[in-house]
């Protein structure tokens, strides 16, 4: 047991969704977009989307991406385009689809999907792009407009946004995904900041795209309730609607709080003079509702070596994502373009803890351990 653990979960409290508890049982309906969900996929896009676009839920965000790219997959391709810097859901939903990965690598500032190799890829590959799949990198927003005009020249592209329900963009100040042509796939899960235990939802302005997609989320039943195209089960019960619905109605209070955490980290990277060091940190779009805090360890110091030496102080912390998904054994052998910022990248970042509960005092005392990197040999 670590005295500073990396995630503490701390979902909506019963008492918060007892009311929603009570309408289920008065109507004793369970599951099949019930009311509940309903009702939450109506406030979700009237609060977070401006009234803009449709949603749909799914029962995690794994069956949402791909259900997602199911639906939107040009059908003669054969590659799903998405960044090695990614979650192993991203490429294994690609899989499960029929499709082959294929990596890029990501930008050095902002590890985002390389936007040069992209439009190479696009050239190189053609009609054989089944999908795109960008993953905004740890909630960052990312700018939509190139991908706007990738789904104006035919090319679908779906999101993987798993992190970054909450997210603000930078310009139009509004929520990441507002208005975009294609999907985006966001996480519920316990461990997100808008987490329920397990769920996610999916987010376009194709209205027709997600009619598909729900459809499709309940076993491709059509009107009649024949099964018309391939589907599966997406749907997530009431209960979990439920838990939902009280976590949005105090969602605008995580945020505020995770922002002042995050600050407190800035605050105390630069007091101990870190970022001049040659620690670095991810450079964000927008406002993000941080999950957990990634920083890059100096060049001649590995993140196994910073693990260690936050362990041995009780401290824990994770490396996401190392390693990256080319270099795990189930995409080994899919195709890749030159990846020397990812593989960088994943021998040097550590991700800190975040939790709500986390004050300036447990940040002081990560970043002081962080500052005695090195020292002990030098000392």
């Amino acid at each position: 047991m670590f005295d500073i653990p990396f995630l503490r979960p701390n979902l909506v409290k019963k008492e918060k969704f007892l009311s929603y508890l009570e309408k289920i049982e008065a109507t004793r309906i369970y599951s099949n977009y019930g009311p509940l969900n309903n009702l939450f996929e109506k406030r979700v896009i009237n609060q977070m989307f401006d009234g803009t676009g449709a949603a749909v839920t799914v029962h995690n965000a794994t069956i949402g991406l791909m259900l997602a790219i199911s639906q939107s997959k040009r059908p003669q391709g054969k590659y799903a385009v998405m960044p090695s810097f990614t979650f192993a859901a991203t490429p294994l939903a690609a899989e499960w689809c029929g499709l082959e990965p294929y990596f890029l690598d990501i930008e050095p500032e902002n590890w985002q999907m390389n936007r040069e190799q992209l439009e190479h890829t696009v050239r190189l590959l053609g009609d054989q792009i089944a999908v795109i799949v960008p993953y905004a990198t740890f909630g960052t927003a990312i700018d939509l407009s190139f991908y706007n005009e990738l789904i104006q020249q035919g090319i679908p592209v779906v999101i993987d946004g798993a992190a970054s329900f909450g997210t603000i963009t930078p310009v139009e100040a509004t929520h990441f995904g507002k208005g975009f042509g294609g999907a985006v796939v966001f996480s519920f899960h316990a461990t997100k900041s808008f987490g329920i235990g397990e769920g996610g939802l999916i987010y376009s302005m194709d209205q027709d795209l997600i009619k598909r997609i729900r459809r499709a989320g309940n076993f491709g039943f059509s009107s009649s309730r024949e099964s018309v195209t391939q589907g599966l089960n997406s749907k997530i019960p009431e209960y979990t609607a439920a838990i939902a619905l009280a976590t949005l109605d105090q969602f605008k209070a995580v945020q505020e709080n995770r922002k002042t955490i995050y600050e407190f980290y800035l605050h105390e990277l630069l007091q101990a003079g870190l970022l001049e060091q040659g620690w670095s940190i991810q450079k964000l779009q927008g406002t993000v509702v941080h999950q957990f805090i990634s920083i890059l360890s100096p060049g001649s110091h590995s993140n196994r070596e910073v693990i260690e030496l936050l362990a041995s102080n009780s401290i824990e912390a994770r490396t996401y994502f190392s390693p990256a998904c080319h270099q795990q054994k189930q995409f080994q052998g899919h195709p890749h373009s030159t990846l020397h910022v990812t593989e960088y990248i994943a021998n040097h970042i550590v991700s800190l803890p975040l939790w709500e509960e986390l004050d300036e005092r447990i940040v002081q005392r990560i970043v002081k351990v962080l500052g005695s990197l090195g020292k002990e040999n030098t000392e």
